[in-house]
């Protein structure tokens, strides 16, 4: 007779991923801010053998050769991280929102339809 235990393994987290709108949204943000310092970013992959794979942002502002701010989902969230000083600032409902608090070059709430 098999007993069932309750584990960890019942339980499914959710997280956030990147979409096509949020590439695209990063893309035009990118654009707009150009003339506020605004360099490039990049969206990459966490390769780390503890951790899966975690898809981020990488921004790179005019005022530093390395990223300055990393942007991840965590949860339902998106979590904006200083590069620099490798330190978490906050947490955001939207990445949109993250986006906005590194640079608020495009009209806040400025989605892409899905």
């Amino acid at each position: 007779m098999m007993t069932r235990q309750a584990s960890a393994t019942n339980v499914v987290s959710l997280r956030q991923g990147f979409l096509p709108r949020h590439r695209e949204y990063l893309m035009r943000w990118l654009e707009a801010g150009a003339c506020m310092g605004l360099c490039d970013a990049d969206i990459s992959d966490h390769n780390d053998a503890n951790e899966p794979d975690i898809e981020h942002v990488l921004v790179w502002v005019r005022e530093n050769a390395k990223p300055a701010y990393m942007v991840r989902p965590e949860g339902m969230g998106w979590v904006l991280v200083d590069q620099i000083r490798d330190r978490q600032l906050a947490t955001y409902s939207s990445f949109e929102a993250a986006l906005h608090a590194i640079r608020p070059v495009l009209a806040h709430g400025a989605t892409v339809a899905a």
